[in-house]
């Protein structure tokens, strides 16, 4: 089993996103039964909130379900993962903060890592702005999560 963890600020944007486009790929590969997908924030300002529903919104015209509700990443997740997604830099510093060993910050990287010519950048975060936002953040992850879903298939040798 391969668990991937996306990791955004509040858990309620754009890790949610990612969680949801991921899944949906990972489905359409039928390689639902390899994975474990979730998301976390490094804040608990939302806890147990579902996510934005201009997240959702923006998700479901492309046909991608966002569920569950807002959780905070805590050290122990570093067990339960083998890939943990930071959304932004500020959120990969919080999260090698948190890693305790070189283990546990090796499963730490950036989603944009995995898209073409983007390594190193942020998704950028959608709250404060308008619906375009939420859009740019879908295409950020599509691209992303697809050069993700690629790497862990050539890294496990899953077709």
């Amino acid at each position: 089993m391969i668990r991937v963890c996306f990791v955004c600020l509040g858990n309620i944007c754009r890790s949610p996103t990612a969680e949801g486009v991921f899944r949906g790929l990972v489905e359409q590969a039928g390689l639902a039964d390899e994975f474990v997908i979730d998301s976390a924030g490094t804040s608990g300002w939302h806890i147990n909130e579902t996510p934005d529903a201009r997240a959702t919104e923006a998700a479901a015209e492309r046909g991608y379900e966002l569920g569950g509700g807002s959780r905070k990443f805590v050290a122990a997740d570093f067990a339960r993962f083998d890939y943990v997604l930071a959304m932004d830099a500020e959120n990969l510093t919080d999260l090698r903060g948190l890693s305790r060993t070189g283990e546990e910050r090796a499963k730490i990287s950036l989603l944009r890592d995995y898209e073409a010519g983007a390594a190193g950048e942020d998704v950028p975060d959608p709250y404060y702005g308008g619906d375009d936002g939420f859009e740019e953040v879908l295409d950020i992850c599509e691209r992303g999560c697809r050069g993700l879903l690629d790497s862990i298939r050539n890294e496990h040798g899953l077709a």
